[in-house]
């Protein structure tokens, strides 16, 4: 295992990443190893990675450090290769072939550090008839079929943000693929080696269950028409009378029961064994959560095993009861975001640093791996 001068807690602490700046599921990924504890090293490139996010608010950045490094011009592919022989992971998210023609790919990555896990992130993977062209996470998902599946019956796909394709089924499967490689290389007899992980190979995966009902009969390939997807009127969000929303899944009969007296339905939930009163019973769930605003129906369900949860902002979450006991949220630097997860019982991890600033921490992470060179590339935050 690499040491490391620079400070982390977690499962991770001791394990050297170094991250090629780019946007979107790299970024997220270098950051849940950073979290869990990874002394991870962004190597920005001048001018940024040209979305316009303030430096100072992108909390993908966070418990890095970043130097910076331009791979256009004469000795920068060296200096990003000293960083790679210290190294025990890289990350980059360049387009197939991008990151050989900078004079860093996995071929003199792995000539330099032959335990390196080589780490890379594309939409549609390192090849295939769409390897080379330019996407995002929408038309990833929605060649897989998984996009074809979110959203109302008769109305265009709802897009979940970017969550599903870039987060889900991108950065989490790198994640899982490059510590499942991190794993082999310090086996006995192991080695580095390449991790492609691709959005469209994740995006479909996620959906192996869906994939199965569908072969056995009980999953109609028709957006809204099934028990998971909002077909179900007892798995679905309704608008209160203050133009809230409930989330409501009590799928097990006990809990469905629980659910129907607190909502006060009546004979009509009977209906919810009978798929042709589906309809009949939906129209009576939405009438009854219509007679109370939201903060009155979260009083009526809390407590309960009905399964039934306000809908809440992205402003209102950190402020609910249970997150807030169990720090789901953490405030560092002035920021409000997301707390480090899973959870360790041993090695706890946390928030450490803000997001880094391009190039701030080059004197700092020079000296910690020991790469003098790096100095030469200027030091400072940019822009």
């Amino acid at each position: 295992m690499a040491t490391t001068g620079h400070r982390s807690d977690g499962p991770l602490a001791g394990v050297r990443v170094v991250e090629l700046a780019g946007i979107g599921p790299g970024p997220f990924a270098a950051m849940l190893l950073a979290d869990l504890g990874a002394d991870v090293v962004r190597v920005d490139r001048p001018g940024g990675p040209g979305l316009g996010i303030d430096p100072a608010y992108d909390l993908t950045n966070r418990n890095k450090r970043s130097v910076l490094v331009d791979l256009k011009v004469e000795g920068g592919a060296a200096r990003v290769l000293d960083l790679v022989q210290r190294a025990d992971v890289l990350i980059e998210g360049y387009r197939p072939g991008v990151a050989e023609r900078l004079g860093v790919g996995p071929g003199v990555c792995l000539e330099r550090n032959p335990r390196l896990v080589y780490g890379r992130m594309t939409g549609w993977g390192q090849d295939g008839p769409l390897a080379d062209r330019a996407g995002h996470d929408v038309a990833y998902i929605a060649l897989t079929g998984t996009l074809s599946m979110i959203g109302a019956p008769g109305e265009p796909p709802t897009v979940p943000a970017n969550l599903v394709g870039d987060y889900a089924g991108g950065s989490l499967y790198l994640v899982v693929g490059v510590l499942a490689a991190l794993q082999h290389a310090r086996t006995p007899g192991g080695t580095g080696q390449v991790v492609d992980a691709a959005v469209v190979d994740g995006a479909a995966h996620l959906a192996t269950m869906i994939h199965g009902m569908l072969a056995a009969g009980s999953w109609q390939d028709r957006r809204g028409s099934n028990l998971l997807d909002g077909g179900c009127p007892f798995y679905g969000c309704y608008e209160t009378s203050d133009g809230g929303y409930m989330a409501v899944g009590p799928l097990e009969a006990r809990f469905y029961e629980r659910f129907a007296a607190l909502l006060g339905l009546g004979e009509v939930a009977a209906a919810r064994d009978d798929l042709t009163r589906w309809p009949q019973l939906r129209t009576a769930v939405a009438e009854r959560f219509s007679t109370r605003t939201r903060a009155e129906w979260t009083e009526v369900f809390e407590g309960t095993d009905a399964c039934v949860a306000p809908v809440l902002s992205l402003r209102e979450a950190p402020g609910h009861p249970h997150l807030a006991a169990r720090a789901t949220f953490v405030e560092h630097g002035g920021l409000t975001q997301p707390a480090p997860a899973p959870r360790f019982s041993a090695t706890p991890s946390g928030v450490r640093r803000p997001p880094a600033r391009p190039g701030a921490d080059t004197d700092e992470v020079a000296a910690d791996w020991d790469v003098p060179g790096l100095r030469t590339t200027g030091t400072g935050p940019a822009g």
